[in-house]
Formats: C-alpha cells, structure tokens, sequence
C-alpha cells in the first residue's frame, strides 16, 4: 500500500484528498501545514479522521512513500518541518505535477466519454429506421444487426452478432457481394414466411478495396398480400400514404412528369420544406446542390442508390436512393428514400479528430522537429532514419539534454508501427518496487493491493507499438534479467503468474551513463548491453555541433513567443557569438533556458535580443565559458571534461575527433584514411560504427 503524507491545507489538497481518498491501494497518513489551525473543521478531514501536523518527527511518524507538497517548499524549508530520516527513499510529487496529471486525466476522460457519445448515438441512428440493417465484415461475420431486423426475421442480434453470416441466413448473398464487389438493388428474398426487398451493397474503404457488404431490407409480406386484394387505388394510396408517414426515413415521390406528388413528415423535418413548398412544384424544388435523382430516374427508368446531395435551404448533406414506379409495365412516377448523413459525417469527423490527439499525445515529434545543420547531427538523424525502417532495437546515447526523447519520438513516427501505441518509461522516476509490475502487468492477488483481475504491463498495452525505456542504466540487475529474457523470448511473464504472453514490441532505450563502465562494475549485464546494442546511435553534445546554435535560437525564439505572448523577431550578432562561445554542459536543454530568460529580460516592448538580455551562463554566474586547458601532449581539453567525465570518455571524444579530421583530410577516403591513421581498415570501420561516424 502507498503511504501519502499531503503537505499544506489547500484548494489542491482538498482536491487530492477527494480524487485519492477511495483509492483501495493508498494510505493518506496525514497533512502537514506549519500555519495549521487544530480546530480545522473541512468536512473531509472529519471523514477521513485524518490528523493535521505542524511538524513531524520519526517517533511520532510512520514513513511515508510518497509526498504530495502543495507549499511547494524548499529543501531548507522541508528539513525543518520533518525529520531527515523520514524523507530517505521518499518520492516527491509538486502540486503543478499533479494538477497535470489530473488535466491529463480529465482530457482521456473527456475523450472516452465522446467516444461512448458517438457509439450510443450511432446505435440510435440505426435502430430508429423501420428498415432492417445487416452488415457483415470482410470475413462474412455479421458486426450489425438493428432491431428492425430483430423484429423482421424474428432473431436476437446478440445471438447473431459474431457468427458467418451463412449461418443465420442460409440463402443471404452478402457473401458474394464481397467477391464480386457489385451492388444488388431490389431484390426480392424469402424469409421463411416472410418476404422483403432488399438492398445489398459493397462497403469500400479509402482505397476502394471491399471490405464488407451491407444488407437494407424491408418486410413486403403485408404490402404483396394488400396488393392482392386491394383494387380501388384510392384506398392503396390512403394506405401506403400512411406506411410512408410513420417511417423515420425521408420519403419523396413525384409523378411521371417529375411533379411531387408525396413527402413525408420526416422529409419535411430534414429538408425544412413544408408541403405546399413541394407538393405540385417540380422534382428539382428541393435541391440546393447537384441533379435532382428522380428526374434522372424517370429518363433512365433505371433505379439509383447512394447520390450525395445537398438539398432544402439549410444545404442538409444527404444519400438518396431513388427507384422507379412501375404499375403494369408502365412508369407512373419514382420514389426517393433521403438519408441525413450531416450528424454522421460531424460525429465521424469528431472521432478521427480524437483519434489524431491520441495519437499527437502519443509521439508529438518527428524528424522535421529536430533542428539541425552540423555534419555530426545530420549523420545521427540519417541513421535513425535507416533504423526506423527495421524492426532492431534502438540505443540511444548522449548527453543530459542533447534530444534522446526527441529521437525516440521520431522514430517511431517515422517506423511501420507509426499508427500503434508509443509508450514512454522513465526508468529512473518510478521505484524498482513498482517498475517491475508496471512493465510486466500483475495477475489477481499478486500482491496486497493488486488490481481484481490484474492489469496489464506496459509491454502488453505497446503490442503492435513502441516501448521507449528512458535512462535504462538506472534498471536494477532484476529487472535487467527479466528485460533480457523479452527481448530474446519476444514474451512476458506477468508478476504472480506462470503464463508466458507473446509480444510483437519495438524496443528503443535511451541513457546518458557509461555502459561499458558500469558492465566493469558489475551495475549493468553484459549480455544486456549486447541485446540493447544492435543499432547505436550517439546523439552527439551541443558543443560539438555548435553551428546548430543560431538555427536552434530562432526556432527557441519563435516557440517562447507564442508561450510568452512576445513578439521578438531577431537576436543579434553579438548575443549570438556569445550563445557560440559557450560550451553548453546543458546541451539543448540549458540553450533552451537560456533563450527563455533573454526573453524575458527584453520585456514586453522589445523585438531584438541583444547582448545585455542574455543571462549569465553555467551552473554559476562566475563560472561563464568553461575553461580550456592544455594537456602536456598539447591536446585541448575542456575543464568540464576533466572535472565531469572518464579517461575512458575524454579517451574516446579524442579519438573521434582525430578520425573525423583525418576524412576530412583524405576526402572521405577510408583506405588512405586507414593508412594515416596507421591501423587496419577492418579496426577504421568498427571505430566508424562505434563513433557513429558515416
């Protein structure tokens, strides 16, 4: 169970306290506030029994997991409040972070709930027409089946729903419309004792291609008999005018002339056209975009289905399917059945709308999001490029802030599973306690507080997807193995269970550690790094493409403008210069605060940055552009680089350099580059691939 300790008496807390409070797994020890007041009377507190503390010792204290600050305290502040001991292996959680999450949250809730709205209203839509609807997928199984069609064919559809449609229609032909792709209009068919017209058409998709047929049909039984016994047509035409009424489809007929003669109340809903609008004017009265169908039918005598038409003054969108009357071989007029499609096509666009801000929530970036002019960053986006095209797991390596996150994002955009889920890990913020069962799902009971039913890992929910698993050297030895075993077995194993579940997962890892080092050390398996180390790719520092700064200046410029609600059109060539002559320990990331904070120091009446609005630069004011020192080879080595990374690490950069200036030097060549260099050609190109030099 998950011990909270709230920090503050507040809106938020408040808050966090009403959407967390139910939650089986969570423990809410109390709230801190240094500025309480003992006789707080919030109903919630009173219900949850919850005790309010000024300050907290270990005695007096169980140790919480994690900690909500609503204060958004110091670390100097915190100390004060509660006892050091209290705080060891604590998570912290900021309330600007947990209003986020909860905005997330809302907005996939909101989404969802659309999503219902659009399945509920669609499933009204079809089962208010007194007509029976089939519809069938591409393998002949029936997805659709309204309740008119219940009522016709005297079935449950959910007892059809799921099964070939051979199986409940024995003498349907909506399986050869799938063969042959050709519509079949008006077709009398046999129901047992029933007799109906129907409708079969192909369903295509964007590419034309069928991928299921639809069957529209209505019962005739009644209307054959009647026709039997029925002579006097004045009586026919009271009783078919009264059929036509109570429909909920649009119904319009004219006579032999192209004069209406017959709507109904449902045209009149969806046209806006009253009778004496329509009735004695001619067939095209109501068309307010493209040929009226009943005209063309009267020419051809030849029925029509499926015409997009706009029609009344409110130009409603509409599918119009026209037929003609024959009465003993002769055309005595035609008859249009008019669809709506105005709502459906909304509601349609609505979802591929949600569609596409799932799919932007999932992988924001791509390839064109990546600003960069330097030989060094065009050969690592070339190479992403290459990999996303493979399903090979990805190794992303770099520096803190050169864009690791952002290459991920790009190459799955860029892959064949662009259209599957992207599934962001952050290895480093979540406790190995609680990571093991978040990539691997958990089975009922696996634990005190597991889910009824289990859940799902992350590897089952990016199936068909991407995994990207950031800062992968913080996984500890246990999870290194288990990680191992998926990408060797392409299966995982949820905690607490024995079942093995096949994945089909694009696996790209991220980290800014030293591998090799830590494989020495004993804190990272080698037989790992070699699974994970099938396509290196080394996202290189800002320092190292430093002719990348202007374009990533501007491109920063113009983004905090749109934040910052400033219209700052240019930098200047002094201010950049200085941007260039700093190295950047922060890589983009610290480019990117910088640029921030020169806005604004410009203020709001400012469309220049200059040199007196860029901040001071490093860690320290003082610090300004780290300093370069010579070693006794005479070799130029960065102060930085000396306090903050390995012999291995400084080794390997001088190395690279003095390759990529000897095929500078040789034009490319690598075998006079291999001569120079004094090693043989096979050792170049390991060393090639190793520096991810193309």
């Amino acid at each position: 169970m998950l011990k909270i300790l709230i920090i503050g008496l507040s809106k938020i807390s408040l808050m966090i306290l009403k959407r967390i409070s139910h939650l089986s797994q969570v423990q809410i020890l109390g709230v801190l506030d240094p500025e309480s007041n003992p006789e707080r009377s919030d109903s919630i507190f009173q219900d949850l029994s919850l005790p309010i503390f000024r300050d907290l010792h270990c005695s007096q204290f169980a140790q919480p997991d994690l900690i909500i600050d609503t204060l958004d305290l110091s670390s100097a502040e915190m100390s004060k409040l509660v006892d050091p001991e209290l705080l060891v292996g604590c998570q912290y959680l900021t309330s600007a972070a947990f209003e986020l999450i909860m905005s997330l949250i809302k907005d996939e809730d909101a989404l969802l709930r659309c999503l219902k709205r659009v399945n509920q209203e669609k499933d009204v839509i079809l089962n208010s027409t007194h007509d029976g609807l089939i519809a069938i997928n591409g393998e002949g199984v029936i997805t659709v089946f309204n309740q008119a069609a219940e009522k016709i064919m005297h079935l449950e559809a959910e007892a059809c729903i799921g099964k070939p449609v051979k199986d409940v229609v024995p003498n349907s032909r909506l399986h050869l419309i799938l063969k042959t792709g050709r519509q079949e209009l008006n077709q009398s068919q046999a129901l047992g004792d029933t007799t109906i017209i129907t409708n079969r058409v192909p369903v295509r998709d964007y590419n034309g291609d069928v991928v299921g047929a639809v069957a529209v049909f209505r019962d005739i039984t009644d209307v054959q008999s009647l026709a039997e016994e029925l002579t006097d047509l004045k009586e026919m035409r009271v009783m078919l005018e009264a059929i036509i009424q109570s429909t909920q489809d649009a119904i319009s007929v004219v006579d032999e002339n192209g004069i209406g003669i017959l709507i109904n109340s449902a045209y009149t809903r969806l046209t806006g056209l009253p009778e004496e609008d329509v009735i004695g004017k001619p067939a095209t009265v109501d068309i307010a975009e493209g040929e009226s169908m009943h005209m063309q039918v009267l020419k051809t005598k030849k029925a029509v289905s499926g015409v997009r038409l706009k029609v009344g003054p409110k130009k409603r969108e509409v599918i119009v399917n026209v037929a003609p009357i024959m009465v003993d071989g002769q055309l005595r007029g035609s008859v249009g059945i008019i669809h709506d499609i105005s709502e459906i096509k909304k509601l349609t666009d609505e979802l591929n709308q949600a569609r596409r801000m799932i799919r932007q929530l999932n992988a924001k970036y791509t390839f064109e999001d990546i600003i960069a002019e330097s030989k060094i960053m065009l050969a690592a986006i070339q190479q992403a490029k290459r990999a996303s095209q493979t399903p090979a797991t990805v190794l992303l390596r770099g520096e803190s802030g050169t864009g690791k996150e952002l290459f991920a994002h790009a190459i799955h955009n860029s892959s064949p599973r662009a259209d599957g889920q992207f599934i962001r890990v952050n290895c480093s913020a979540i406790a190995d306690s609680l990571l093991e069962s978040e990539l691997f799902g958990y089975e009922e009971g696996a634990f005190t507080g597991a889910r009824k039913g289990g859940k799902k890992g992350l590897f089952e929910e990016a199936d068909a997807g991407t995994i990207f698993l950031d800062e992968i050297g913080k996984m500890n030895l246990e999870l290194q193995a288990k990680l191992l075993r998926v990408l060797q077995e392409k299966e995982v194993t949820r905690v607490g269970g024995t079942k093995s579940i096949n994945i089909n997962v694009r696996i790209i890892v991220a980290t800014n550690a030293n591998l090799e080092r830590m494989i020495q050390e004993g804190t990272f398996r080698e037989d790992l790094y070699y699974r994970l180390n099938v396509v290196p790719i080394f996202i290189p520092p800002l320092r190292k493409r430093k002719e990348d700064i202007p374009k990533l200046a501007y491109h920063l410029i113009r983004k905090f403008n749109q934040e910052y609600g400033r219209s700052i059109k240019n930098i200047s060539l002094d201010a950049v210069q200085i941007l260039m002559a700093y190295d950047w320990p922060g890589n983009v990331r610290e480019l990117e605060n910088s640029i921030g904070r020169a806005i604004i120091n410009a203020g709001l009446h400012t469309d220049m940055i200059t040199e007196e609005h860029i901040p001071p630069l490093g860690i320290l004011p003082a610090m300004g552009k780290p300093e370069i020192k010579e070693s006794r080879l005479g070799i130029q080595i960065s102060e930085y680089d000396i306090l903050n990374k390995s012999l291995k690490e400084v080794l390997d950069e001088l190395e690279k350099d003095v390759i990529l200036e000897v095929l500078e030097h040789t034009k490319g060549n690598k075998t006079d580059a291999a001569k120079v260099l004094g090693i043989a050609i096979r050792s170049l190109y390991y060393k090639l691939e190793k520096y991810g030099i193309q």
